[in-house]
């Protein structure tokens, strides 16, 4: 054994020698990166055997892997099938436990896209230029690199140990899996260009002044066709974008008729409702617990991964593909646009926010902590990373410019005086959804009671009063959006500037639902359930000591025609 070992050592030596004498008689940096490539998947491969850390071991029974034999064809939508598989089985390839930088090298800092200067543009155009060049063969490609999105968003990996197809999206494992990806995205763009200081910059289209689509965005290499001209700038992006409106006859989009001031302060209170009101408890903001094996599975998406999120993907998204707007539109395109990037820093920095602003609370739940992912870094190494090495960022050394949170202040109002709204909720009879479910193809209106009414502050602060709209069951074809308002006078005049606003449901068709259908895996597909808090709606509304309130869904996507729910009820979640 140990002479073999000798044999496979020598044998390596050699083969090192010889690659690195043809390195140096190239000069193309794009033909040593692609060389490279290759190369390094020789050496892992050969030295697989006699690797400890790189063996696949079981997990636990609720920790979630992906398995990386099982790579197949999946749905980019649930009419599209696509195949977002490396070139060769990733299995064969050893992988290292990811180890965390040394904590004395400089922070890596993220700016703001509308604050960027002249040579760190001219830097981040050389490192993706690169990318770009190089063969799909390389995991550092950017081919390769957009379609880890595809793999995971659309069913193309089964869990390990089960033939259940693995989706990082509408549950608790969004957040930090975009942070992964993000996060060794940026460390190989560093490396190509030997700058192990760059990091990536972030679209904050939370704060007025990044409510637009990026200058830099806008010319090449950064630029992408596959996005709607209507709004390029100077147009204000709307953190509530509706697509497929009820009342249209095709795939068009509802914009919304918004100046350019008025749509600001919509957003603004749109994003003090998705990250302050209505996501005063963990499971709201981060999204369910979706655990390994078949019975683990849940769909319930966080405020954030909702809107503005969702809504953000299809704003950017191209008019000219109406079903589904890719690029940006669906998942499995998503991250061919370079805007994707941006558009996910932001998102990862919001998550950062609401930590801090929640007195740093996370998860402590050992099966959501040991779940784990494989990344390939800035030097052709697999890692093997789990969610609890990716809770701290300056563990990981980097950090975000620090930018105003003006949403912070927008606090919405009622649109119409409380009074008014009262008299007139006092004139409506009562309504009840149908026993089997209810389609939305329509305004929905329902009394919901409420269990437990005049509750103290401590009280309030221990439990979050939820409004859960549950057994939502959305036909796979199709986007579905719906907006939930309480004790609404008129709907036709709402939108989320209003206290009424509760919050809002965004489902982008992933195409994973239908490769649980061929797989016979039914129990996958789950209805969902949306959470939504209104402890602090119901006491800005004066309806804390009511006994029950009034609830409407409105649609707003054509989708909703076919979708149905199973019915409304309040819940309480600490």
């Amino acid at each position: 054994m140990e002479a073999k070992k000798l044999g496979l050592v020598l044998g390596i030596s050699t083969i090192v020698a010889a690659f690195t004498m043809v390195l140096h008689l190239l000069e193309a940096p794009q033909v040593q990166h692609a060389l490279l490539g290759e190369f390094n998947f020789i050496i892992p491969a050969m030295l697989k055997g006699a690797s400890s850390s790189g063996k696949y071991q079981q997990g636990k029974a609720g920790v979630l892997l992906p398995n990386l034999t099982s790579c197949h064809e999946s749905m980019g939508r649930s009419d599209l099938p696509v195949y977002c598989c490396p070139p060769m089985n990733q299995s064969d390839v050893a992988f290292i436990d990811f180890q965390f930088p040394d904590p004395s090298l400089p922070l890596r800092v993220r700016r703001p896209t509308h604050l960027l200067d002249e040579n760190y543009i001219a830097k981040y155009k050389k490192a993706i230029t690169i990318m770009k060049s190089l063969p799909d063969t390389d995991p550092r490609s950017y081919t390769r690199q957009a379609n880890l999105h595809c793999l995971f968003c659309t069913g193309a990996y089964n869990q390990q140990h089960s033939n259940s197809p693995l989706n990082i999206h509408r549950s608790w494992l969004f957040f930090p899996w975009h942070r992964m990806l993000i996060y060794f995205h940026e460390r190989i763009l560093g490396g190509l260009i030997g700058d192990d200081t760059f990091a990536l910059p972030f679209w904050p289209w939370d704060i007025p002044e990044g409510m637009v689509i990026p200058e830099m965005y806008m010319k090449a290499p950064f630029f992408h066709e596959a996005r709607d001209i209507s709004h390029f700038p100077p147009s204000v992006v709307d953190l509530d974008y509706s697509c497929t409106a009820p009342s249209s006859d095709d795939y068009g989009c509802f914009e919304s008729g918004l100046g350019p001031e008025d749509q600001v302060y919509t957003n603004l209170v749109m994003m003090y409702n998705q990250m302050v009101a209505g996501a005063k408890k963990m499971e709201l903001f981060m999204g369910c617990p979706y655990k390994a094996g078949e019975g683990g599975s849940c769909n319930g998406p966080g405020t954030l991964e909702l809107a503005p999120h969702n809504t953000v993907h299809k704003w950017v998204g191209s008019n000219l593909n109406p079903g589904s707007r890719e690029d940006m539109g669906v998942f499995y395109s998503a991250a061919r646009d370079p805007i994707f990037y941006p558009h996910h820093a932001n998102i990862d920095r919001l998550w950062e926010v609401w930590t801090k602003l929640h007195g740093n609370k996370v998860i402590t739940d050992p099966d959501w902590l040991d779940s784990s992912f494989f990344f390939y870094d800035e030097k052709l190494l697999l890692n093997k990373i789990r969610i609890r090495d990716v809770l701290s960022i300056t563990r990981l050394r980097y950090a975000y410019e620090k930018v105003d949170f003006p949403w912070l202040n927008n606090r919405p109002r009622p649109s119409v005086p409380l009074e008014v709204a009262r008299n007139v909720l006092k004139t409506r009879q009562n309504a009840k959804l149908q026993r089997n479910g209810r389609f939305l193809d329509s305004t929905l209106r329902t009394r919901v009671n409420r269990p437990k009414v005049r509750r103290t502050k401590k009280e309030k602060d221990e439990e979050e009063e939820i409004l859960v709209v549950h057994g939502i069951d959305v036909p796979e074809e199709r986007y579905v959006k719906f907006d939930v308002y309480v004790n609404v006078v008129n709907e036709t005049l709402m939108n989320p500037r209003f206290r009424e606003f509760a919050g809002t449901f965004v489902h982008i068709d992933p195409g994973v639902i239908r490769v649980a259908r061929e797989a016979n895996l039914e129990t996958l597909r789950k209805k969902t359930d949306l959470k939504l808090g209104i402890s602090e709606l119901l006491e800005d509304l004066e309806a804390d000591g009511d006994d029950s309130i009034w609830v409407t869904l409105v649609p707003r996507s054509k989708g909703c025609i076919n979708a149905t729910v199973d019915g409304l009820r309040i819940e309480y979640i600490r």
